[in-house]
């Protein structure tokens, strides 16, 4: 029972204090403590680059998928012409010509499997190609936010509406690097302002 108390008494307590932090909220898109939330999935489905880099994906896989139909109905005909010259054959002829055609059978399916691996390794890799590519964005906006860190929505039991800064990283990527197919003027995404210090902020020797 006390220990049920005790419990009891820290649930008040953090409504309390969340209420009291609600009323001294900044408005929506202004965090009030020294950490900020993001969904980074919204983030690759709903900005410019995202989706391009979607939509680039699914055309990818339609065009293999028909490359993977048109050869095999070629090797469906030709093993059919094949099977259908088959009485009008020399055996030894037929042997070779079908040991020939099996071998080019396999060959073709381990290319054909090796293009689909090397294509799914690449959409894998993509959302996190995508974080990279918009991290200098996101770290400018935790810094103008006060905040010292950025956590994946994902892995947050409670926050404050406030602390959720999605929407405005969306605007912001998208302001700044569009859909991404070609480098935004003056914007390097391999500069990371939170590890690289401008020249400003490097100790005279």
């Amino acid at each position: 029972m006390r220990g049920r108390l005790i419990s009891l008494a820290l649930l008040g307590a953090l409504s309390v204090g969340t209420q009291a932090l609600a009323q001294e909220a900044l408005p929506l898109g202004q965090s009030t403590s020294s950490v900020v939330l993001i969904d980074t999935d919204e983030l690759f489905r709903r900005t410019l680059m995202g989706k391009r880099i979607s939509a680039e994906f699914e055309t990818r896989a339609r065009d293999l998928q028909a490359e993977n139909e048109r050869i095999t109905t070629a090797l469906t005909a030709e093993e059919k012409s094949l099977t259908e010259r088959r009485p009008t054959m020399d055996p030894v002829a037929f042997r070779k010509e079908a040991a020939e055609f099996d071998t080019r059978v396999q060959g073709i399916r381990r290319a054909r499997d090796a293009a689909i691996a090397s294509f799914e390794a690449e959409r894998d890799a993509a959302p996190r190609a995508f974080l990279e590519k918009i991290r200098r964005i996101v770290g400018d906006l935790m810094l103008e936010r006060g905040a010292v860190a950025v956590l994946d929505q994902r892995i947050v039991f409670l926050s404050l509406g406030s602390a959720d800064i999605t929407n405005d990283a969306v605007a912001r990527i998208d302001l700044v690097l569009g859909d991404g197919a070609a480098p935004a003027e003056g914007v390097s995404p391999n500069v990371d302002p939170i590890t690289e210090p401008t020249p400003e902020a490097v100790p005279e020797q």
